[in-house]
């Protein structure tokens, strides 16, 4: 069941979903802007998915509060980035896979894709740990039979968008709910030192490399790749009035959506951190090796309820961000391919590329050392992000394609800067990692130089 559209009338992202869900012409502003409400939360999972619990936890651990800051600043440039997400979709009616698809020369093109795959491979990596490793907890489920769960459910909660797909978003947004309540429950709990919280989050620091090492895991984990081709996509599945004002208030109501959402991202985020600053730093225990691990240990600091909580949270977080990962991996496939696979098969597929490997790691670690897995796949998250986030600030400064709704120069400067941030920090993380060295800075910065100037020359001038 494959098809192949033209390049002149490509079909649109997630055609089973597309314009689905209706939207008010003539309604209070609140209706019209809980009909927008969904999109943000699907990306928001992202945002607090396993690998997000793994680099949190090793910060609070290691560091105390003193890593608040980069959970701030992270959420600060992912509002920016999902925004600029929601301009493309919604101005050029293209996700970011189409875009590059459509607008650079097919050699760049392909070597988006390559590098756009091996970031859901790393971020679904770390969404089927976490949910296995949650399983286990939960139920006494073997890891390697709790990847193989994770892989068949996630099929058939998808199976949810047969009934619309504002199923699949209440279903998501009940998930992440239930990630908030259980850690509102274990802050209670865990009485923290709301002083140190604070200075953690106004006071910049960066005590040591190991520091830069999971605030990179961190920023990896906060903005992700595969959530920039989702969001541009799945904006696209509200029916609004296709007409300039109706444009308008699509994009004024989706980028409230964007930023409530991410908001709360960034108080699970936070909460992680916390919780692991003040049960275990606070207690002497300065590293923890896995999620086994820092469930049983908040047993005896805070109590079975507050570890009940933590591993139902986890559950919820791997299962809702699956879904999305999921998603996001049939968007790639479509856009930059412009191929049409049942979407059974592909996301049969994308399973598969997240299972296999999780398998192999959970086999060869015994189980152990969950925590360094997933700061390991955030950091090669983390590392992809430039090669998706130029050519979306780009597009959106490019007034031949978005028109009126091109950047603003304020948000071209503020683009430019994050984008430069994230690369010059992946970098300095490739310089300060023994088993990488200089030459290994050399060849990676060779590397992006190349492939900056090779998409630069292989962008299409617009007919």
């Amino acid at each position: 069941m494959i098809s192949s559209p033209t390049e002149d009338k490509p079909l649109p992202s997630l055609s089973e979903a597309y314009r689905t869900v209706a939207v008010p012409k003539k309604a209070h502003p609140w209706r019209r802007l809980l009909a927008f409400a969904g999109p943000g939360y699907l990306v928001s999972v992202g945002y607090m998915d396993p690998g997000n619990w793994g680099t949190d936890i090793a910060g609070g651990a290691k560091y105390g509060y003193a890593l608040l800051w980069v959970i701030l600043a992270s959420n600060l440039m992912a509002i920016l980035l999902q925004t600029l997400c929601v301009r493309l979709g919604l101005v050029t009616e293209k996700d970011l896979a189409q875009a590059c698809r459509d607008y650079y020369k097919k050699p760049a093109a392909i070597a988006l894709w390559l590098l756009c795959e091996v970031a859901i491979i790393a971020c679904d990596l770390a969404e089927v740990i976490g949910s296995a490793v949650a399983l286990n907890l939960l139920l006494g489920v073997p890891l390697l039979w709790g990847v193989l769960i994770t892989g068949l459910d996630v099929l058939i909660l998808l199976g949810l968008m047969r009934f619309g797909f504002r199923k699949v978003e209440a279903l998501v947004v009940t998930l992440v709910g239930t990630i908030a309540l259980c850690f509102a429950l274990q802050l209670f709990y865990a009485h923290p030192d709301w002083g140190g919280v604070a200075r953690g989050l106004v006071t910049p620091q960066l005590p040591d490399k190991e520091a830069l090492f999971i605030s990179l895991g961190i920023l990896g984990a906060t903005v992700m790749p595969h959530n920039l081709y989702l969001h541009s996509s799945i904006v696209q599945t509200r029916a609004y009035e296709k007409t300039p004002a109706g444009l308008r208030h699509a994009l004024r109501f989706a980028t409230i959506d964007t930023v409530v959402a991410l908001g709360m991202a960034f108080f699970v985020n936070a909460a992680i951190l916390i919780v692991a600053a003040a049960a275990f730093h606070a207690n002497g225990k300065f590293e923890v090796a896995g999620l086994e691990e820092a469930h049983e240990l908040l047993k005896p600091m805070l109590g079975g309820a507050a570890a009940t909580a933590f591993a139902v949270a986890l559950l919820a977080s791997g299962q809702s961000s699956t879904i999305t990962g999921t998603l996001a991996g049939q968007i790639v496939m479509e856009g930059f391919l412009n191929l049409r696979i049942a979407p059974w098969l592909r996301r049969l597929i994308t399973r598969m590329l997240a299972i296999v490997p999780a398998m192999v790691l959970i086999a060869a670690s015994g189980g152990k050392d969950t925590v360094r897995l997933l700061i390991f796949s955030q950091v090669v998250l983390s590392m992809q992000l430039s090669f998706a986030i130029f050519p979306l600030l780009a597009f959106t400064s490019d007034r031949k394609r978005m028109g009126e709704h091109v950047n603003p120069l304020w948000l071209k400067l503020a683009g430019l800067v994050v984008c430069t941030l994230i690369a010059g920090l992946n970098i300095k993380l490739l310089w300060d990692t023994p088993q990488i060295g200089p030459l290994g800075v050399g060849v990676g910065v060779v590397g992006i130089a190349a492939f900056a100037a090779w998409v630069r020359w292989g962008y299409k001038e617009k007919n």
